[in-house]
């Protein structure tokens, strides 16, 4: 009788414990599929570069970003061209950022759009060191060519590599 009281609970724990899974993986994704689904509007196409604004001594923590977090060059962020406010959902001071797909070179990421800047023409979108590695592991490109930005809808994201 113990045996089989054991038994269920065991199995009642392997059940809560897939139905825990299950539910990670749909709220915080494995996007793979979810990303294509989501991508709201037309894809933008032209090239990234990356950015730091971070300098030494001038603001402790590093700068503020345009939804008023700091710069971190280790978080999967990106800042789009000032032009492109609009189309990423109005990126602006104390507003929650917006994400985005971003595809080069073969590789996939969500980043989280949480600046804007007057970037050099042709340029489309600004991505922080981390996810620039992503996609130029050695940073000797500095430019990457024919980038594709698609705008997510919804905001319950999580940023990172697709795929």
């Amino acid at each position: 009788m113990l045996f089989r009281s054991s038994a269920a609970i065991c199995g009642a724990l392997v059940a809560l414990a897939f139905s825990v899974a299950v539910a990670r993986s749909e709220t915080h994704g494995d996007h793979s599929s979810d990303v294509v689904d989501a991508a709201s509007g037309d894809a933008i196409v032209g090239a990234a570069s990356t950015y730091n604004p971070f300098k030494p001594g001038k603001e402790e923590g590093g700068p503020k970003t345009a939804t008023g977090e700091r710069y971190d060059p280790s978080a999967w962020t990106a800042a789009i061209k000032t032009s492109l406010r609009r189309k990423f959902g109005g990126v602006q001071f104390g507003a929650r950022p917006k994400y985005a797909l971003v595809e080069a070179v073969g590789k996939k990421v969500i980043v989280k759009i949480n600046d804007v800047g007057p970037l050099r023409p042709g340029r489309i979108i600004d991505l922080n060191e981390r996810t620039m590695r992503h996609f130029d592991p050695s940073m000797d490109l500095g430019v990457i060519p024919d980038v594709r930005v698609s705008p997510l809808a919804g905001d319950n994201w999580t940023p990172g590599p697709v795929g």
